[in-house]
C-alpha cells in the first residue's frame, strides 16, 4: 500500500495526532495551509483547534465559526458534504461576505470529520490560485483518508475529556525546503549583503526575521529596531492599508506581489514580495518619484502611527460589517461583535448594553466575569456613570488611564483591573439604543483617527443591534402565537406511546401553518391529524387554527367524512390558501388504522419487525379547492410495537432534492433508529432538519406507537 493511501504511521491520539494527520494531508495534497475545526460540546460553534501555513492574525476572524453561518467549513459540517471552492469568482458567488474580506485568489476545500452518524468537526485546506479548477481524484482520496483518521481521534478526545481546541489555535511550524547550518547561514547573509538595493525576510506572521544593512538604510531605521517587528507597525510611513494588504495577498494567494510607498520626505521605494510556506522574501528597490503619480492620494503623505495598524482595524471591521449582515438575534450580534472588535482594536474586554424600562441592561459581554456584570447591570438612566452619560448625550468618552476616568467621575472605583476604556454610544437614526464599553489592560492614547473609527463602528453595531432586538421581539410574538395554536401537550391515550416535534422556518416571522393533533375518542380508539396550510404568515396561522377546530369538531366520523367536512368549511371561508391534511382513525382493539389524505405526504409505518413501509394512500384533493371533493380511505395494520410516522413536507423537502428519494431516506432513518423511546426517536428523525439552515418551510412530526405490553 502506498504512503498516500496509508497516511501517517501510528498517529496515536490527542493534539499531536491531529497535528500529524493535518501535516501529512497538507503535504500530500500540496496545500499551502490547513486547519482543523472541532465542534463545540453544544454543537453550535466550530472552534479552530490547529492551523498551519497562515498566521493566527489572518485567521482570527474565523477562530470561532457558528454552525448555522454561511461559510465553507460550517456548510461542510452541517450538511455532511465536501465543499470545494476553485476560484475567487466561485467564492464571490457562493460566499459573498467571505469574498468581500478576502479579495485574494486562492482555492480551498472544507470536509466534515465524522464517525458513523456523528460529526466531530471539519478539515480545511488552502491552495494557491494556480491549482486546477477542480479537485483531483488523488487529492480527494487523501482528504477522505485524513477525515477518516481524524474522526476517531476527535471522538476519543471528547470521550476522554481531552481539550483539542483551546483559547488560541495551535500553530504548526512551517515546512522548509532545507535547513542551513551556521556557516551556510552566514554565507547566505553575506550573499544578501552583496546584492544591490535591499532585502529582508518576513515570517508567516509578518514579522521581520532578517534584513540587510542596505534594507535598513533604505527604510531609515536600525536593524535592532526592525528585527521582530512588522514593517507597517515599526515604520509610521508604512502604516497604510496597502502595505499590510499586499502582505495578506502574498500569504493567501502564494503569488508574488508588489507595491510602492513614499518614505519622507521624498524617497520612493518599491517593495517586491515573494511568498512560500516559511514566509515572504522582500526586495526593496529605490524608484523614481514618477511612480507616485499612480498612487492613491491618501498614500502621498505619511500615515500617523496607530496601535494596531489601520489596515488591521479595517480588515476586521470589513469582516464585522460582512458578518453583521447575517446576524439575526441580539446574542448573535454580541458574539460577532466580540469576535471582531477585540482583535481589531487590541481590547481585552467589552460590554454591550441596551436601554430598557428606564435602565441600562447588560445584554452581552466578553472578557468580564459574570459577577462583575451583575454588579453593573440595570443601572438607572439617571445615574452618573460613563455608560449612561454616553447613552443620554450621544457623545463618546475615552479614558486613557484610570486617573482620567476618576477626574471625570470622582466616585469611580477600579473594579475590572483594566487600565483604559472607551465608552461609545449606540445610535441609529438619531435614536440611542445602548452603549458599548471597550476595556484595555494597558494605558492607551486613543489618537483621533482611532476615536473616529471606534465611533463609526459603534454606529454599525447600533444598526445591527436595533434590527436584532426587533427580530427577537418578532420571534417572541411568533413563538407565542404558534404556541397558542398548537397543542401544549398531547393527551394520554391508554395503550399508545406518542411524541411530536415542531420546527419553525429559519427565517421570516417563523409563524406558519403546520399543525398536528392527537384526539382521544374513547378507551380503545383515538384519532391523529397532521396538516400544512400554505404560507408563513399570520393568515396561515389563523387558518391553521380553524382547520384544527374543524377536525376536532368532526373527529369520530370516518376519516373521509372528517376531511370532506373540513374541506367544505375552508371553501366557504374562501381564504385563498390551500391546506394539505392527513387524518387517521386508530382502532387499538383491532390493531388497525384507517387513513385518508388531502394531498399530504404519505405516512411511514415501521412494522414490529423493524422494516419500514411508505403507506401509499388513495389520492385526495387539497382542502379548500373543490367543495365536492371526495376523500377515499385505506386501512393498515397497526400492531403493538409498530411506529406510525406522520410528518409535513418541511421534513423531506429541500432545494435540489427529489421528494420521493427524501421520503425513502426518512423511512430508512426510521428503520435504522432502533428501539428508542418515542421522544428520543422523534429527536433522531428531526436532527437533520435542525442542522439545515436556512429552512424555508416549517417542520411538524407526529409519532404513534401501540405498546407491546397492552
Amino acid at each position: 500500500m502506498s504512503d498516500t493511501a496509508a497516511g501517517p504511521r501510528s498517529p496515536g491520539s490527542g493534539p499531536d495526532a491531529v497535528d500529524s494527520v493535518l501535516d501529512h494531508c497538507a503535504r500530500k495534497t500540496g496545500a499551502y495551509a490547513g486547519a482543523v475545526y472541532v465542534l463545540s460540546p453544544d454543537g453550535q460553534v466550530l472552534q479552530l483547534a490547529v492551523l498551519s501555513g497562515i498566521s493566527r492574525r489572518i485567521a482570527s476572524p474565523w477562530a470561532r465559526v457558528p454552525l448555522p453561518a454561511a461559510s465553507p467549513v460550517s456548510d461542510a459540517v452541517r450538511q455532511g458534504v465536501l465543499v470545494w471552492i476553485g476560484s475567487q469568482q466561485e467564492l464571490a458567488r457562493r460566499y459573498p461576505q467571505l469574498a468581500l474580506v478576502l479579495p485574494h485568489p486562492f482555492a480551498l476545500v472544507a470536509a466534515p470529520i465524522s464517525t458513523g452518524a456523528r460529526t466531530w468537526g471539519g478539515l480545511v485546506l488552502h491552495w494557491s490560485s494556480a491549482h486546477p479548477p477542480t479537485l483531483g481524484t488523488q487529492e480527494r482520496a487523501v482528504i477522505a483518508d485524513a477525515c477518516r483518521r481524524l474522526g476517531p481521534i476527535l471522538r476519543q478526545a471528547v470521550d476522554s475529556g481531552c481539550v483539542l481546541a483551546g483559547p488560541e489555535p495551535r500553530i504548526l511550524s512551517p515546512a522548509r525546503n532545507r535547513a542551513a547550518g551556521p556557516a551556510e547561514a552566514q554565507a547566505a547573509a553575506d550573499f544578501a549583503e552583496r546584492l544591490p538595493s535591499g532585502c529582508c525576510a518576513l515570517d508567516p506572521d509578518g514579522r521581520i526575521t532578517f534584513l540587510t544593512t542596505a534594507a535598513a538604510e533604505l527604510l531609515g531605521a536600525g536593524i535592532p529596531d526592525l528585527l521582530g517587528a512588522r514593517p507597517w507597525e515599526a515604520l509610521a510611513w508604512l502604516d497604510n492599508p496597502v502595505a499590510e494588504d499586499r502582505y495578506r495577498a502574498a500569504v493567501l494567494s502564494r503569488r508574488p506581489t508588489s507595491f510602492t510607498a513614499r518614505r519622507p520626505p521624498d524617497q520612493w521605494l518599491s517593495f517586491h514580495l515573494y511568498p512560500d510556506a516559511s514566509g515572504i522574501s522582500v526586495r526593496i528597490v529605490p524608484t523614481s518619484s514618477a511612480d507616485a503619480a499612480v498612487l492613491p492620494p491618501h498614500l502621498l503623505h505619511p500615515a500617523p502611527p496607530a496601535d494596531p495598524g489601520r489596515a488591521t482595524a479595517l480588515y476586521h471591521l470589513m469582516h464585522l460589517a460582512a458578518t453583521l449582515t447575517e446576524a439575526v438575534g441580539v446574542q448573535d450580534v454580541v458574539e460577532r461583535v466580540a469576535d471582531q472588535i477585540l482583535p481589531a482594536f487590541g481590547a481585552q474586554a467589552l460590554a454591550l448594553m441596551a436601554a430598557a424600562e428606564g435602565r441600562l441592561r447588560i445584554i452581552g459581554y466578553h472578557g468580564y466575569s459574570a459577577a462583575l456584570m451583575d454588579r453593573f447591570d440595570a443601572a438607572p438612566l439617571t445615574s452618573d456613570t460613563p455608560a449612561v452619560h454616553v447613552l443620554t448625550t450621544g457623545i463618546p468618552s475615552f479614558f486613557g488611564t484610570f486617573d482620567d476616568l476618576r477626574t471625570a467621575y470622582p466616585p469611580a472605583v477600579l473594579q475590572d483591573d483594566m487600565a483604559a476604556w472607551a465608552f461609545l454610544p449606540l445610535i441609529t437614526s438619531g435614536r440611542p439604543v445602548g452603549s458599548l464599553v471597550l476595556a484595555y489592560d494597558r494605558p492607551r492614547a486613543f489618537p483621533a483617527e482611532e476615536r473616529s473609527v471606534l465611533t463609526s463602528t459603534a454606529g454599525l453595531i447600533a444598526q445591527a443591534l436595533d434590527r436584532a432586538r426587533l427580530y427577537d421581539a418578532t420571534q417572541q410574538l411568533a413563538h407565542d402565537l404558534q404556541a397558542g395554536l398548537l397543542p401544549r401537550t398531547l393527551p394520554r391515550v391508554p395503550g399508545l406511546d406518542v411524541a411530536a416535534r415542531y420546527l419553525p422556518a429559519s427565517y421570516g416571522m417563523d409563524v406558519g401553518g403546520d399543525f398536528y393533533d392527537l384526539i382521544r375518542l374513547d378507551g380503545a380508539a383515538a384519532a391523529a391529524a397532521i396538516g400544512d396550510v400554505q404560507g408563513h404568515n399570520v393568515q396561515a396561522a389563523t387558518l391553521m387554527g380553524q382547520v384544527r377546530t374543524a377536525v376536532h369538531a368532526s373527529a369520530g366520523a370516518p376519516p373521509g367524512e372528517v376531511l370532506a367536512r373540513t374541506n367544505r368549511l375552508l371553501t366557504d371561508l374562501d381564504a385563498g390558501l390551500f391546506t394539505s391534511c392527513l387524518y387517521a382513525d386508530l382502532d387499538l382493539a383491532r390493531h388497525s388504522a384507517c387513513l385518508a389524505t388531502a394531498g399530504h405526504p404519505p405516512p411511514i409505518l415501521r412494522h414490529p419487525d423493524g422494516h419500514p413501509e411508505i403507506v401509499e394512500l388513495p389520492p385526495g384533493l387539497l382542502l379548500g379547492i373543490d367543495p365536492a371533493a371526495d376523500y377515499p380511505t385505506a386501512n393498515v395494520p397497526l400492531l403493538p410495537g409498530a411506529v406510525l410516522a406522520l410528518y409535513t413536507d418541511g421534513l423531506v423537502e429541500a432545494p435540489g432534492t427529489d421528494i420521493e428519494e427524501a421520503i425513502t431516506a426518512l423511512a430508512d432513518r426510521l428503520a435504522h433508529a432502533g428501539d428508542q423511546p418515542m421522544d428520543a426517536l422523534a429527536g433522531t428523525l428531526i436532527t437533520r432538519a435542525q442542522h439545515t439552515a436556512p429552512r424555508s418551510d416549517d417542520v411538524a412530526l407526529l409519532l404513534i406507537s401501540p405498546r407491546r405490553d397492552v
